[in-house]
């Protein structure tokens, strides 16, 4: 089944902020790599391979229903944070309007009754949960690591702490 204009327009615009999330987690890797948060920088790393995923996942139905998609222009991602907290904080901004894009495309899906859309939609508003609960985690133990000792406790042991939430 041919996808209508609109919606596909929707979806590449979704493909295209997963793009742009994978270009940013990897600057947050490369961030925290220069400032030796090494644990941080490796969680990252895995979360700028993931949003590539959704990203071909959402490429993949839109040639599925014989619509091609369009890369275009991106901006460049935020390379600099003035602490560890500020870039957990970046990390949850770009899964707030993650799950936005998402929301708006199965909102689009919904009324052109586009249950194939639906369908693939409906598993990224329940990765997005699991998305924006790490993120939340994430901010609220980088808020509580108030010395050096405690973020590098952290930093040792932030992959484990957000696994528990998967």
């Amino acid at each position: 089944m041919k996808l209508i204009a609109s919606l596909q327009t929707i979806l590449n615009r979704q493909a295209e902020h997963e793009r742009f999330a994978s270009a940013s987690y990897l600057a947050l890797a490369h961030w925290c790599s220069d400032q030796e948060y090494n644990g941080f920088a490796r969680f990252f790393h895995s979360q700028a391979e993931e949003e590539t995923e959704h990203m071909l996942k959402l490429q993949s139905h839109l040639l599925d229903r014989e619509a091609k998609p369009v890369l275009e222009a991106m901006p460049a991602p935020v390379n600099e944070f003035s602490n560890l907290t500020a870039a957990a904080e970046h990390a949850l901004e770009l899964e707030r309007e993650n799950t936005l894009g998402i929301e708006t495309a199965y909102a689009a899906a919904n009324e052109a009754n586009d249950y194939a859309a639906q369908a693939l939609l409906q598993w990224f508003i329940t990765e997005q949960v699991e998305e924006e609960a790490w993120a939340t985690k994430m901010v609220t133990l980088c808020k509580r690591a108030e010395c050096s000792g405690a973020i590098y406790n952290l930093d040792r042991h932030i992959n484990k702490e957000l696994a528990e939430e998967g």
